[in-house]
């Protein structure tokens, strides 16, 4: 799924790679998927979106933001945009095409399940992306020590487990399951520990885990479990993923093990990250 650094990574190749090119045509909902949201009737996306320029692109929590003239286009969790040279092969099934005058195309995949929302600039009416846009991402200045430590410290949150205070709620929107993983194993807290049981270096010790691992996860490009607006996987090595069950641990050589928690996955050093 995008998530923080993965939608940090492709809205800068966005900036780098679209921006500056008209959108010629537009397919919606070509292919049908159960699981594939938008934002009104896609049926209307051509109006809103041929004859517009990319002029820039940002996050916003885990969601990818493509800036047009008077529009905006948002992807969200399993909806994957992807690029393409005019004469290379499309996917066969895709949620939206889009095709700009220079023949390059723009196509965008719900894998499992996605948010597409296409809209004019300031009238988004996503609940998911207004409360995104709204708080601070770890990956600015705004998310400080205070600010975490007001969102950890709260009364509602105590009962928790780690996972479900960094992946519920949108506390800290686009920070999910997959992310949460490695920033648990480098702060050496398992994802069932309660929040009541942190005391207040480990609480610190998350905070730092939190900034630092999206921060070279960011700059890496994006997990290795996941793909780029080229579809290329991210140069961060994940330590805590599917792609490192039954290996060592490089803090203690113990084996990485799977489990399964609040209806999905989780992944941990059992010496690291004690219970």
């Amino acid at each position: 799924m995008i998530e923080i650094p993965e939608a940090s990574n492709m809205s800068r190749q966005v900036r780098e790679s679209l921006a500056g090119k008209q959108v010629e045509s537009v397919q919606a909902a070509g292919s049908p998927h159960k699981f594939a949201w938008y934002e009104g009737d896609p049926a209307g996306y051509p109006a809103l979106l041929s004859g517009q320029t990319i002029q820039t692109s940002r996050p916003v929590g885990g969601m990818l933001e493509i800036v047009l003239d008077d529009t905006c286009i948002v992807f969200s969790e399993g909806a994957y945009p992807r690029l393409f040279a005019p004469d290379a092969k499309l996917p066969t099934k895709h949620q939206l095409l889009l095709t700009f005058s220079d023949g390059v195309r723009l196509a965008v995949t719900v894998r499992m399940y996605g948010g597409i929302l296409v809209f004019k600039v300031g009238m988004g009416a996503n609940d998911y992306y207004l409360l995104a846009d709204q708080k601070p991402s770890p990956l600015t200045p705004a998310f400080d020590q205070g600010y975490f430590m007001a969102l950890i410290g709260a009364e509602e949150v105590q009962k928790l487990s780690a996972k479900a205070f960094l992946a519920t709620d949108q506390r800290i929107p686009g920070l999910g399951n997959g992310v949460l993983q490695d920033i648990l194993y480098q702060a050496g807290i398992h994802p069932k520990m309660k929040i009541n049981a942190l005391t207040g270096d480990m609480r610190l010790i998350l905070f730092s885990a939190i900034e630092h691992t999206l921060s070279m996860m960011g700059d890496e490009g994006g997990r290795d479990t996941e793909k780029d607006l080229f579809g290329k996987p991210g140069g961060y090595q994940t330590k805590c993923s599917k792609l490192t069950v039954g290996k060592p641990c490089l803090k203690c050589e113990n084996l990485i093990q799977k489990g399964s928690y609040m209806g999905g996955s989780i992944y941990f050093c059992p010496s690291c990250q004690p219970i």
